[in-house]
């Protein structure tokens, strides 16, 4: 399972646990899945159950907190998830008797915010209700906001830009991203932006980034004509800083996962991956988040209580690597079989002493791998960090700065994705 959440207080955690098992309103938590099993089943659309404060005009005053709340009807709110346009969370808090939550801090002027709510009514069928909104604009012009937040990462993390207001002409966005500039130091890493919607960029370099580099992402776009009646405003640069090139690579035949440390392997921990229908995502993942705790319940996710899949765990060390929900956490329960089968819902899962120890030598940004699992492949942008599952030649396509393939439309996704199938956890 993965994440990166809103407080909540108290703090009440309502999330699916993977016994293997979260991008714009709430998701759910919960095992990770493969095609035609019980957690590929959406929750109900809940858009009857829940209430957001309107917005006049459209457009949301980013001096007034979101507010989210359910009718009286024996319904309550599991789980909230608000991010902008650069991925970044909102935090708020819930009410002790899941009715109401409310932003703690506050919203960007001329941002794009997409809310994800988890809701659980009277019988415990889960619901999900999903809204995006913009905040009214401190000033006109296009502005832009990278992430992450400036502190130190993991190689495999991606730069985000996140825009105030759409560009869908092409030359408009050949203008964009020429003012957009990464550099890194002391070591050069050449890379190229994507654009995953016509407000969102990513950047990656080719390969990782260098261990121990400093990143400076800034905007050169002040005073810049963008389009008809649009200039560039002055925008704050972004610094980050890479630590060890750190790489867990999970075997899901093998049972086992690799842990290097700027490529030398300095542990191999013997882990299980999820069972036949429920087949861990193939492919390169970052780490999202990190949860000490986190309470991971079936029910969140459509399987009944009862049945022969259902559970109703306290899950501990559990990192996350998807927003949909699949972790790699402490999985005492099946210690028997880490190292020869895989039997969990979809996360990895392992001893509580590997990982304790995995927890603590990872951070957000690190590189997770699963390799020879027969679940399907990790989509690029709707369910984390999915960037490097795309080649380079793939990935310059999505540039504004290079030719679009014939027949396809600049920026356009190269690869298939699917709906994200499970809400985060909230904190």
């Amino acid at each position: 399972m993965n994440h990166l959440r809103l407080s909540h207080h108290p703090r009440r955690r309502i999330a699916v646990r993977c016994a293997l098992l979260i991008a714009p309103l709430a998701v759910g938590l919960a095992a990770c899945q493969g095609d035609g099993n019980p957690l590929a089943a959406p929750p109900h659309e809940a858009a009857a159950q829940v209430a957001f404060a309107a917005a006049s005009g459209g457009k949301a005053d980013p001096a007034k907190p979101l507010q989210v709340s359910v009718k009286h009807d024996g319904s309550r709110i599991t789980d909230v998830t608000a991010t902008d346009g650069a991925g970044r969370f909102v935090r708020g808090e819930l009410s002790s008797d899941g009715l109401r939550w409310h932003s703690t801090s506050p919203l960007a002027a001329g941002s794009h915010y997409t809310v994800r709510v988890s809701t659980e009514d009277s019988d415990g069928h889960p619901g999900r209700k999903v809204v995006v909104f913009d905040t009214s604009s401190a000033q006109a012009g296009l502005h832009v906001t990278f992430g992450p937040n400036a502190g130190t990462y993991g190689v495999g993390q991606p730069i985000t830009a996140a825009l105030n207001r759409p560009v869908k002409d092409r030359a408009a966005r050949a203008s964009v991203e020429s003012s957009l500039v990464v550099t890194s130091t002391p070591q050069a890493a050449p890379g190229s932006w994507y654009w995953v919607d016509d407000r969102t960029l990513h950047y990656r370099p080719q390969t990782y980034w260098p261990a121990h580099a400093k990143i400076v992402v800034r905007s050169t776009l002040s005073g810049v004509k963008v389009q008809s009646g649009v200039l560039g405003g002055a925008d704050k640069p972004l610094t980050l800083h890479t630590g060890d090139r750190i790489e867990a690579i999970t075997n899901a035949a093998t049972d086992h996962m690799t842990f290097k440390d700027n490529g030398k392997v300095v542990k191999t921990l013997p882990v299980t991956t999820g069972k036949p229908g429920f087949d861990t995502r193939n492919g390169l993942k970052v780490v999202l988040a990190k949860e000490s705790f986190v309470q991971m319940k079936s029910q969140s996710i459509g399987i009944a209580a009862g049945s022969s899949d259902s559970y109703d765990l306290p899950v501990y060390w559990a990192t996350r690597v998807t927003w949909s929900g699949e972790y790699v956490h402490a999985a005492p329960w099946s210690e028997g079989s880490q190292g020869s089968a895989n039997v969990s819902h979809g996360c990895t899962g392992m001893s509580t002493e590997n990982a304790k120890w995995f927890f603590d030598h990872v951070r957000q940004g690190d590189i997770v791998n699963v390799i020879n699992s027969k679940g399907p492949r990790m989509t690029p942008f709707d369910n984390g960090f999915g960037d490097w599952n795309l080649s380079w030649a793939q990935w310059q396509k999505g540039s504004a700065l290079n030719a679009p393939a014939k027949g396809t439309q600049a920026g356009a996704k190269t690869a298939a994705t699917a709906p994200a199938r499970l809400r985060p956890e909230t904190a």
